[in-house]
């Protein structure tokens, strides 16, 4: 009697059974073998760099707008980086060839909110190339309580799904890279394990070196197997707040002076603005050691951002805050808007809090939580969100707390 081969059922239990050389297989077992298949392809991940389509400058810088709104001076740097450094590996190597283009590694500046983390994993989702967001702040010399300096590129092969190839192409975002710093422009005379300490161990791999690797991340054993990774061709791109390097800047920039010409030159510095005149001795001044900073050699900042720019965040990007609230009720068969002077007023009270764009994030979660909570229960098939009940929402929360004298 025909059964499948599979699960053991007979013809008659079955819907259809397929016959093949030397056995059959049911419905059932072709649509689980279907599933385990679709699981398996999702969860494998095909890093080729060979297969990557680089875009120009222009188009890179394109795609961030898409995304990311404003900061223009910051994206057109971060292009130009990306595209020269994937140019790079794209190129075919030469024997005869005596230029060697370097890496340029990149160093964004900005207060929180700004945009530095989600510029990085744009640009991280637009080369579909491994990518990963490290904290600095975790990180100590090796032996120290804490994450080893090499746990940055555990993570990226982990990313890469352990294919070592893919991830020494990848990208490396090290956020809060001035939580490093050493404490004033003068080394430490004792020893400073989660500050200069760690500034001296990434040297090796923002320059690139080949660094042995623990595959679980973790502390090293002698008796562990260890994964050889190149760094070379890994592009590092660091950001930080550097709270405080204004005033770096305002004493490099002498806006103290008194006199007559000094007060002729003052006038042509943005005193509201002073990231704009960043440059690599302020970063040294905050407490960066000079090798470090030698090895990041594109230095830009974010601009802080203003009424208009935060009013076009929380709408115009791909996934703006509001399309993906909308997105959320849409699930419930519930059709979501919101007034102009809703968001306006969201707008007032993130500039008013000083968080950035996160703040957006928070003060329309107090809004719309009573709204989540209650609206799947109901009938209810539209929704609209004023401005009165956007005020009296945010009155009834613990939000002011936020408020940053």
């Amino acid at each position: 009697m025909d059964k499948c081969s599979f699960c053991g059922r007979e013809k008659k239990e079955t819907n259809l059974l397929i016959a093949g050389i030397s056995g059959h297989i049911c419905d059932r077992c072709i649509e689980q073998a279907f599933v385990i298949v679709q699981e398996e392809l999702g969860n494998k991940t095909d890093f080729d760099i060979s297969k990557l389509r680089l875009m120009k400058p222009q188009e890179i810088k394109q795609f961030l707008d898409l995304y990311v709104i404003g900061q223009d001076e910051a994206k057109r740097y971060i292009s130009v980086a990306v595209y020269n450094h994937y140019k790079r590996l794209l190129q075919p190597t030469k024997d005869n060839d005596d230029v060697e283009i370097e890496k340029s590694n990149i160093v964004l500046v900005g207060e929180t909110g700004t945009g530095k983390t989600l510029l990085a994993r744009t640009i991280a989702k637009m080369l579909h190339v491994p990518f990963t967001i490290v904290d600095a702040t975790v990180l100590t010399e090796a032996g120290y309580v804490g994450e080893d300096i090499e746990s940055i590129l555990t993570r990226l092969l982990q990313v890469a799904d352990y294919n070592v190839e893919a991830a020494e192409k990848g990208i490396v975002f090290i956020d809060e890279i001035d939580k490093i710093a050493r404490k004033g422009d003068n080394p430490s005379i004792t020893r400073d394990v989660s500050g200069e300490g760690v500034q001296q161990g990434l040297l090796k791999l923002l320059e690139g070196a080949i660094v042995n690797v623990p595959p679980q991340g973790g502390r090293k054993h002698p008796d562990q197997k260890m994964i050889p990774v190149d760094t070379k061709n890994i592009l590092f791109i660091c950001g930080g707040a550097f709270d405080g390097i204004e005033k770096k800047i305002a004493n490099r920039l002498n806006t103290k002076t008194v006199g007559y010409r000094a007060n002729k030159d003052q006038d042509k510095i943005d005193t509201e603005n002073l990231l704009q005149y960043i440059a690599p001795m302020d970063l040294k001044a905050f407490g960066l050691i000079p090798e470090i900073i030698g090895r990041l050699p594109i230095l830009t900042y974010m601009h802080p951002l203003e009424e208009k720019a935060l009013r076009r965040i929380l709408t115009e990007p791909k996934n703006a805050i509001v399309k993906q609230y909308q997105k959320l009720f849409q699930i419930d068969g519930i059709d979501l808007s919101w007034d102009e002077k809703a968001l306006n007023f969201v707008v007032e009270k993130a500039i008013e809090y000083k968080l950035g764009a996160r703040g957006l994030r928070s003060i329309c979660e107090a809004i719309m939580m009573d709204a989540m909570f209650e609206m799947p229960s109901t009938n209810t098939k539209e929704i609209k969100i004023t401005e009165d009940y956007a005020r009296n929402k945010m009155e009834k929360t613990n939000l002011k707390r936020l408020k940053v004298a």
